[in-house]
């Protein structure tokens, strides 16, 4: 959600929007109310339409999803407002991106064997696990799986166990509100090196949906899903 809507320019708006919701309850609650209204209908209805399309055709949508993101880098960096990037903003990108592709690395030499039910744990993994809500970019799957506790996670949504799910939820709600205003703090000090640091994190999540490459039938319609994908988050973007 957090990519989408910085996508779209929303992004600093929410932030505000939620961090001064009692300043002025009217106009907030106009502004976010339709927002969450979408992601709920959008969940209920293409849910289970992109849960189809993942599970049989995972290559040719993860292109076509690589290619809206990359796609989309440039309306991102005119969000910035720069005149001329610097080289220090292209460090700053750098810097993300390559935590990223270490998050990414440690992911796939992860087992979840770990049984942690302690409640403080839980507060605290849910703490940490909701940088990846609040920060565009940063994979929650794989902070949970860095914590140990993605198996136990996906089990107690399954099962509905509120033992499990509440000390999290505890956790995301805290660490929501402590990211919310970290977030806000960074784009009121250093808005541009702080969207360049977005940038960074959602170009090393490509790595997190990129889901490899045969040269196949299905190969060659993934690439051209890809360049129409990109050629029109490109043109949208422009």
């Amino acid at each position: 959600m957090a990519y989408f809507c910085v996508l779209f320019g929303l992004y600093e708006k929410l932030l505000n929007s939620v961090l001064n919701f009692f300043k002025d309850v009217k106009k907030n609650f106009t502004f976010l109310f339709p927002i969450c209204l979408g992601v709920f209908v959008g969940i209920f209805l293409f849910g289970n339409v992109l849960k189809f399309l993942f599970n049989k055709y995972y290559m040719p949508t993860s292109f076509i999803f690589i290619g809206l993101i990359l796609g989309s880098i440039p309306l991102i960096v005119k969000q910035a407002n720069l005149k001329k990037v610097n080289f220090s903003h292209i460090i700053c990108m750098l810097l993300t991106f390559s935590f990223s592709l270490y998050l990414v690395a440690l992911e796939d030499n992860i087992t979840n064997s770990l049984n942690i039910n302690c409640n403080s744990y839980l507060i605290i993994a849910g703490i940490i696990t909701s940088a990846g809500i609040i920060i565009p970019g940063v994979s929650k799957t794989v902070i949970l799986m860095l914590l140990g506790i993605y198996e136990i996670y996906l089990s107690a949504i399954a099962s509905l166990n509120l033992s499990i799910l509440i000390p999290i939820g505890i956790g995301f709600l805290i660490g929501g509100i402590i990211f919310l205003f970290l977030m806000n703090f960074l784009f009121k000090i250093a808005k541009s090196y702080t969207y360049f640091a977005i940038i960074g994190f959602i170009l090393g999540s490509i790595f997190v949906v990129y889901p490899g490459f045969s040269f196949n039938l299905e190969g060659v319609i993934s690439i051209i899903l890809f360049a129409i994908s990109f050629i029109l988050a490109y043109k949208l973007s422009s």
